[in-house]
């Protein structure tokens, strides 16, 4: 790499992945070796899923470079017209950054867009949380396609790890640091109940359940899986805090579903961004989490929250005790709920062990950036063992 300050561009897509990047973000902002770009694209950027890249500037980070590339769309086409769209713009953006590393994190399917740039650019390519396995996404492709293009990994668990070395890639650049996400747990100032329940406005009651469903993208019908969903919650009589999908095919289709359901049912409300101080701190007050997020596998551990995990888009992940893994159909999604809720069952989570991490992964990746070799040695890939 070039003497002086690294430049470092890292892409945003979403709140999810932002939410993620949030420590690593700040920490290369204070290093000294570093001139961090930060560049936002896709639903930070769309009104429907709150523009929250206002979320970014409130929290003083600045935002160097903005992409248009979400296309108003609720299929598959526009996912794939949005990839070619980002891909346009980005060309424009590091061609006029130039940075010595392009730093992207998990498996939007939108970072084929970056990633394939930096590969025509020749900008080495740092990638955060590959390794993992989700079966029942095209996240899961994404995810492994940006491994093998990138010179540099940060893998959250030891199984990460060694599959990212088992799929060719050099020993060396490899690291496992954790997933970055749990650094919040350490240190952001969470907020308390009271706080937590303004931002919302709503009262939470004890047994406050909060839903997480996205689209199930590897599938046809990428929403097969929520009739029975909707059925079960339609029979559970706690209190529902929905978050909003992400950005894929079948989204807004979810969304209508979902408001639909909270629009006959006060004790169910429907949120389309929630800041992730505020998720944090709901998932610290919630009695259990329910959906087929990727938060319900990584970050709840860290809080011994119950977690029901539904269908196939999670299949694989590696998993703490407190997910309860469930077909998706109404009675067993009802059955796993009942379970998670005894007390006996969260009360044997205390001192659990969180695969993903101890909250410290930001200050692992800023100290391995800061000690890589230079941009040809980075490029310059060993061949993978016959």
């Amino acid at each position: 790499m070039k003497s002086g300050r690294r430049r470092i561009a890292v892409v945003t897509t979403s709140r999810a992945d932002y939410g993620h990047l949030y420590w690593v973000l700040r920490d290369l902002r204070d290093h000294p070796a570093f001139d961090a770009k930060l560049v936002a694209i896709g639903s930070h950027l769309a009104p429907e899923f709150g523009r929250t890249i206002s979320e970014i500037e409130a929290d003083a980070l600045p935002v160097d470079e903005r992409v248009e590339c979400l296309l108003s769309s609720d299929t598959d086409l526009g996912m794939a017209k949005t990839i070619g769209v980002a891909t346009l713009g980005l060309a424009d953006v590091l061609g006029r950054l130039r940075p010595d590393l392009l730093l992207l994190i998990a498996d939007r399917y939108e970072l084929l867009a970056p990633a394939s740039v930096a590969l025509a650019l020749r900008i080495p390519l740092a990638h955060i949380e590959g390794g993992e396995v989700s079966q029942g996404a095209i996240d899961d492709a994404v995810r492994n396609a940006l491994t093998k293009l990138a010179h540099v990994h940060f893998a959250p668990t030891e199984t990460a790890a060694r599959r990212i070395v088992g799929m060719g890639e050099e020993p060396w650049r490899v690291h496992r640091v954790g997933a970055p996400s749990l650094d919040h747990l350490r240190r952001s100032a969470l907020p308390g109940r009271a706080e937590v329940q303004s931002a919302l406005g709503m009262v939470l009651e004890k047994d406050t359940l909060v839903v997480a469903l996205h689209p199930v993208t590897l599938r046809r019908d990428t929403l097969c899986e929520v009739d029975a969903v909707f059925e079960a919650l339609a029979r559970l009589p706690q209190a529902l805090v929905f978050c909003f999908p992400n950005a894929d095919a079948g989204s807004r289709e979810l969304v209508a579903r979902a408001r639909a359901f909270c629009a006959e049912r006060a004790s169910a409300q429907l949120f389309v961004n929630l800041p992730h101080r505020v998720y944090w701190g709901l998932l610290r007050e919630a009695a259990a989490l329910l959906g087929n997020s990727s938060s319900g596998i990584m970050e709840s551990a860290s809080l011994a929250l119950p977690t029901v995990d539904i269908g196939s888009r999670q299949a694989g992940r590696e998993r703490a005790r407190n997910v309860i893994d469930c077909e998706a159909a109404t009675e067993p999604i009802l059955r796993a709920v009942g379970a998670a809720l005894r007390p006996a069952f969260r009360a044997g989570l205390e001192g659990m062990r969180n695969p993903y991490g101890d909250g410290r992964a930001a200050g692992r990746i800023v100290e391995v950036l800061a000690g890589l070799p230079d941009r040809d040695r980075l490029l310059h890939k060993a061949p993978a063992p016959a």
